[in-house]
């Protein structure tokens, strides 16, 4: 694996009793448009050694110690003049002598003008652990102590492999990227399955594969026109971290180490009126128990956090990041991390989490954003959740003069409030609340009415893993139950999506009406980068346009259960008379006159001609 060849690096020449626990990161780069990284050294006792190299064109330019004597945190510079091979750095203390290989590599051609997602794809979110099981072996791992068994909260076996076995299916569906929660080491004593709970921030966890595998899925994706995204954690880590029996400084983690929860209290930010006591809860309380909460005001930490993000684009040429609890973190690093990545790679793409129904919050969040504090940040494609929840209380509640679509309508007139509207994720769901099935009570033709519209909406469309077949939740809300098992993706199950074997004739359906758009989606350009225009709602129907200089496509949400006659005259600064269309779900041609017959809850998507 890349990180035990690192290790064999490391150990190279070692001291009798002396071992370098932890170099991290394991190598760096050529051609960084920073030309300075920072290196943390972990062995026992490492303060008393004094380090050096002898490598041209990199400078050992400070040495930094802090109150653990088991640390030293190495500034390095490099000049142009320096070429890619294996640094020697020598650890001397009188005549005790440690030396250690750090690679340093050339960067991979192209890497800093990388596209990353954007408004031309649509992410399938992944639960790694309970979407595929390509490699049984790896279930059970010794040393692991959370062990697979199929309980809700256990983990059930799912792996990189198995991911890398349905790419062709993901491929058909019409995504182009992938977004897989977190598969770094969760060696946690349980309910490790999620991997929000990371233990080593530079190794993937075993039980999915290993760091080379990772970076396979990176490639044989690409390969497929699929973009490969990173879910990152910047709050937290998790509590059997192996720096938590160890910690590098006294500030490491917030509350001195100690357990305090979080108030989340994420209007803070906003709030003029916000007391420090509130604020400093906020920010600096642990979310769980089992994940402290990590201190980004530390520098040592702070560029450690931004170094890793880096080097796992660079390692595993990654197409975009999604960064979870984004807003619980230190704001000022937040506006360094965010602007270093972006810096890096100009055409790059981040989405940070901020679970808020007030627009006013989460557009705080979005690069170029004007914020009355004078907050910036750089991340360009905050998640939308007040459109989510907009739609599905739009869809499911009755239409009267201040409810139903109306609120979907009223959720995009306060787009004004974002930078870039056009540039936030949108998504029907996700791993952390209900399916949107059952947020819909299994009614299948709401279902298409939400699938419709964050296929064609404004922004970047995200559908969760299983949406395509209905997957749902029941009998609870349960994170457990909402991160079902894939069908198909497990040894056993009765009905497999891949295949279509034992699907019902409701499942196939739904998934050959996602598959038709999206497909569909991939090549609108009108959908990609169109404006939108809408129509407030009237007698239960919702009429939006995306239109481009070389494309037009009408979309049409009818919640009505009887047929209806849309007169087409209201809509004729965009739809001139004597139109023709192709209905993209239908492929039937249809004409667009006086007016248009529309079928009982059916949602419609034209490409005028």
């Amino acid at each position: 694996m890349l990180r035990i060849a690192a290790f064999l690096l490391i150990f190279q020449g070692l001291a009798l009793g002396q071992t370098i626990q932890h170099l991290e990161p394991s190598n760096w780069w050529l051609g960084m448009k920073d030309p300075n990284f920072q290196v943390l050294v972990h062995a026992e006792n490492i303060a008393e050694y004094t380090p050096a190299i002898n490598f041209k064109g990199i400078r050992l330019k400070a040495v930094h110690k802090t109150e653990n004597p088991n640390y030293l945190f190495l500034d390095f510079e490099i000049k142009k003049n320096a070429k890619a091979g294996n640094m020697t750095i020598e650890f001397s203390k009188g005549s005790d002598k440690i030396s250690t290989n750090y690679p340093i590599l050339n960067r991979k051609k192209n890497s800093a003008t990388r596209e990353g997602f954007n408004t031309s794809d649509a992410i399938y979110l992944i639960t790694p652990d309970r979407f595929s099981n390509g490699k049984p072996e790896n279930d059970n791992i010794e040393g692991y102590a959370d062990k697979a068994q199929n309980v809700e909260y256990g983990r059930h076996g799912g792996d990189i492999q198995g991911i890398i076995n349905h790419l062709d299916y993901i491929q058909q569906m019409g995504f182009t990227a992938i977004w897989p929660m977190p598969m770094e080491e969760n060696n946690m004593d349980q309910w490790s399955y999620h991997g929000y709970a990371i233990t080593d921030f530079y190794q993937i966890d075993p039980r999915f594969g290993s760091n080379e595998e990772y970076i396979a899925l990176s490639k044989k994706a690409s390969e497929k026109g699929i973009k490969l995204i990173r879910d990152v954690v910047l709050n937290h880590c998790g509590s059997n971290h192996w720096w938590m029996n160890d910690l590098p400084s006294k500030d490491w983690i917030n509350f001195g180490g100690k357990y305090v929860n979080t108030n989340h209290r994420r209007e803070v930010h906003r709030d003029i009126h916000a007391s420090n006591a509130d604020k400093d809860l906020y920010l600096d309380g642990w979310f769980v128990e089992t994940m402290p909460d990590m201190n980004q005001r530390n520098p040592f930490l702070a560029n450690y956090l931004i170094q890793n993000s880096l080097w796992w684009i660079e390692t595993a040429d990654l197409g975009g990041l999604r960064v979870d609890t984004y807003p619980y973190s230190d704001p000022a690093f937040l506006t360094h991390w965010s602007q270093r990545i972006m810096e890096e790679y100009p055409n790059f793409n981040i989405t940070s989490e901020e679970w808020s129904m007030n627009p006013a919050i989460t557009s705080y969040w979005q690069m170029g954003k004007v914020n009355s504090n004078g907050y910036n940040s750089y991340v360009p494609s905050p998640m939308d959740f007040p459109l989510q929840n907009a739609v599905i209380k739009g869809l499911s509640t009755p239409e009267n003069w201040n409810g139903g679509l109306i609120t979907i309508y009223e959720s995009l007139t306060n787009d004004f409030l974002y930078a870039d509207a056009d540039k936030l994720l949108i998504f029907p769901d996700n791993h952390d609340m209900s399916r949107v099935y059952t947020q819909l009570n299994e009614n299948l033709e709401q279902f298409k009415m939400a699938i419709t519209l964050f296929s064609t909406m404004r922004g970047i469309p995200q559908f969760y893993y299983g949406t395509e077949v209905l997957m749902s939740n029941p009998h609870s809300e349960s994170h457990g139950e909402i991160r079902g098992d894939f069908p198909g993706g497990f040894e056993g199950m009765t009905s497999n999506a891949k295949s279509g074997d034992g699907l019902s004739a409701k499942e196939k359906d739904a998934q050959n009406f996602i598959k038709t758009l999206l497909n569909y989606r991939k090549t609108s350009e009108a959908l990609h980068n169109g404006k939108l225009t809408h129509f407030a709602p009237e007698n239960g129907i919702y009429v939006y346009f995306r239109h481009s200089l070389n494309e037009k496509v009408m979309v049409i949400i009818n919640k009505n259960d009887k047929p209806m006659n849309l007169n087409l005259e209201r809509f004729r600064e965009l739809l001139p008379a004597q139109s023709n269309a192709r209905n993209i779900l239908t492929n039937q041609k249809v004409s667009l006159r006086k007016s248009l017959s529309l079928t009982p809850l059916e949602p419609m998507v034209l490409e005028i001609n």
